[in-house]
């Protein structure tokens, strides 16, 4: 009886579009009329003249790391003042691959280990 159920499982939905296992058939694509993902706050590239939400999450992780930052502004504008902290982190936890000053990924990683 147990197969008689199985098979009315299987057959007994035809009408049903085919499931198809992950992993199989066409990667994914973007939705049509969407150019690329959104771009999640605090991530990518950082430097000098940029401003917005991912400079302002950089600016209270510099304040949480003594001597770095102290008393900086919080105010989402990557100044001189935010160049020479990122310079300062680079130079003490001896962060390499990102230039002086720019945020970049090397640099996020280790602030991020070191922050909440």
């Amino acid at each position: 009886m147990g197969g008689l159920i199985l098979a009315s499982a299987l057959f007994g939905n035809e009408h049903q579009a085919p499931v198809q296992p992950a992993g199989m058939g066409q990667p994914d694509q973007p939705l049509p009329g969407s150019s690329s993902l959104p771009e999640i706050p605090g991530t990518g590239i950082l430097r000098p003249g940029d401003s917005g939400h991912g400079v302002y999450e950089l600016q209270v992780r510099l304040l949480q790391i003594p001597h770095i930052y102290d008393g900086g502004a919080v105010d989402g504008r990557y100044g001189t003042e935010v160049r020479q902290a990122v310079s300062r982190f680079q130079q003490r936890y001896g962060i390499r691959g990102d230039e002086s000053g720019v945020y970049g990924n090397n640099t996020r990683h280790a602030l991020m280990l070191r922050t909440k």
